[in-house]
């Protein structure tokens, strides 16, 4: 075989592995593409990010979003184009995070600066151009007075003159738009009923607009990921409970602060999940929605305020939980004696005094795996994400161990966890002692998934 010909199949090879790895990741985000169709998304994102030149990558993906089905609202900020107009005004004010007092000049550099933002906005979503992201893409952009302000007024002694806060939004409207497939666009400036204007605060808007419409999630893009753990890896989920835990402690940054509380109060105002994702990354915005870990923090409600680990008064729950999957030949049987003996492996779900879900975690450190088992949720209590939470509960636990791979032996739920990220393995992938042990009988699969 000549050069030119091992260079063709080379070619051919990487050529074919690209098509495989496309034809997997499509399948692979299909299920949230399902899930996700008709549901509605608030996007908030501040002034750095048109400022930081990220503005074309992220109306691509919005647009594929809205393409799937997304129903979508974006509420831009505009804080260092406000700031720069002041300075090149020679205005001394400048403003931070949150909700500061707004003089007359402020108000109009404020007014000016959402125009701005509004038009490039929509310029961007105009783009047609063959060969690019927006190519057939007809989206149409509505923004409009959606917004009814009250001004803050005057707190410990401090006028706060035109800086604003929502007071009502005309959800029914702005709904009716989002129904028909077009964006709802909201800038951060409000108005009275006497027609005063008002500066408005993007993350009390964004927090605003996803509790009125009843939003399944709300996003905010950040400069930088916002709540990582002591590893300094990224904190992909939070309890509302830890979230507000980490903003008593007085630890985060001014940024942290604002992003996390307001995620805080959207879920706990009955958003599901609250997103808080850096748009430093590139398509960051996808692959929070389309992959199983996501890239940013997600804070929801009671994640694990119902999870704890099991006691010996549990037993009996976790034993009635198993036994009608132990006789139709999901689980292998194991008794009431073999729990007792593992108890201090299983994580239960609780509510109201009722345990309706658990899981067992068996580490193998030695060869730095992890066996999940157990995993069940009462059949009344299916449908809400208790399987899901239970899993990322377990894989947390598993990480905290030090655990590298989190496997599972299954006969019938084979294509759940291949959904989750787990891959098909055989017996030899086993830890020793699990090998040992392996009912043949059965024909267990073998799934696993790398942490």
């Amino acid at each position: 075989m000549n050069h030119n010909d091992i260079e063709t199949r080379v070619a051919q090879s990487a050529s074919e592995l690209d098509h495989a790895q496309f034809v997997r990741w499509f399948r692979e985000v299909a299920p949230y593409v399902h899930d996700f169709r008709g549901n509605t998304f608030i996007i908030g994102f501040g002034g750095e990010l048109i400022r930081d030149g990220a503005l074309n990558a992220l109306i691509h993906d919005l647009s594929l979003l809205s393409a799937l089905g997304i129903k979508l609202v974006l509420v831009h900020g505009s804080r260092p184009q406000v700031n720069e107009q002041l300075r090149l005004k020679g205005y001394p004010t400048q403003f931070g995070r949150g909700i500061e007092p707004t003089s007359a000049e402020a108000l109009e550099c404020a007014k000016e600066a959402a125009g701005e933002i509004r038009l490039d906005i929509e310029a961007a979503f105009s783009q047609g151009l063959p060969n690019t992201p927006m190519s057939h893409a007809q989206i149409r952009i509505i923004s409009g007075n959606f917004v009814t302000a009250m001004p803050v007024g005057i707190v410990d002694g401090v006028d706060y003159q035109h800086a604003g806060k929502v007071r009502k939004m005309d959800a029914a409207i702005m709904r009716s738009i989002i129904d028909e497939g077009s964006i709802v666009l909201l800038s951060p400036v409000g108005f009275s009923p006497t027609g005063e204007a008002f500066n408005l605060a993007m993350e009390d808007l964004a927090t605003s607009a996803a509790v009125a419409l009843r939003a399944e999630k709300l996003i905010f893009l950040t400069q930088g990921p916002i709540v990582c753990a002591e590893d300094g890896t990224v904190d992909s989920e939070l309890a509302r409970e830890d979230a507000d835990k980490l903003l008593a402690g007085g630890t985060l940054s001014e940024d942290a602060h604002s992003f996390l509380s307001h995620a805080s109060l959207a879920v706990k105002r009955g958003v599901a999940r609250a997103h808080l994702v850096p748009y430093t990354l590139d398509g960051s915005i996808l692959l929070e929605t389309f992959t199983h870990d996501g890239v940013g923090t997600m804070v929801v409600e009671n994640t694990l305020d119902d999870l704890r680990d099991a006691t010996i008064d549990d037993v009996g729950a976790i034993v009635q939980l198993i036994e009608p999957l132990e006789k139709d030949g999901t689980l292998v049987p194991r008794g009431r004696a073999t729990i007792e003996r593992e108890v201090e492996n299983f994580t239960v779900l609780e509510h109201d005094g009722v345990i309706y879900g658990c899981v067992a975690l068996k580490p193998y450190l030695d060869e730095g795996m992890a066996e999940m088992a157990c995993l069940i949720v009462h059949p009344e209590w299916q449908g809400a994400g208790e399987g899901e939470m239970l899993l990322r509960h377990t894989e947390a636990r598993a990480r905290a161990m030090g655990v590298k791979r989190l496997f599972v032996l299954t006969t019938r739920t084979s294509h759940w966890f291949m959904k989750r990220g787990f891959v098909q393995g055989g017996v030899a992938d086993l830890p020793k002692e699990r090998q040992a042990h392996y009912n043949r009988s059965r024909n267990s699969m073998v799934f696993i998934k790398r942490l």
